[in-house]
């Protein structure tokens, strides 16, 4: 899958949950909330991480850091459309912004 697929896939996925928002409460979530939401995935994220390095114990932790990781992704994709972010584009920009600053420091 290409990279504007996982966008638009993640926009479908949003839509989606708008419309469960809208029924079951009423409103959607806002762009704060969708940060909100990101940083909670981080907390989570993290707590898996220091499973990985055993200082917590979680059950099947290998799935569970794989679809932590996704749900970053996704919010991170999420995010990017709220703010009308271009991130396929952004992405590929700040990439090669550090291979210039990698290139620098080798020299």
């Amino acid at each position: 899958m290409e990279f504007r697929q996982i966008i638009e896939r993640a926009k479908e996925v949003r839509k989606r949950y708008a419309e469960l928002e809208s029924k079951k409460y009423g409103k959607n979530w806002t762009r704060e909330n969708h940060v909100q939401g990101l940083v909670g995935d981080v907390g989570d994220l993290m707590k898996l991480v220091m499973a990985k390095q055993g200082i917590r114990k979680i059950e099947d932790v290998d799935d569970k850091l794989k679809h932590e990781l996704a749900d970053c992704l996704w919010s991170i994709l999420v995010i990017a459309n709220e703010y009308n972010v271009d991130i396929e584009k952004t992405f590929l920009e700040t990439m090669d912004e550090l291979e210039k600053n990698i290139s620098l420091e080798e020299k």
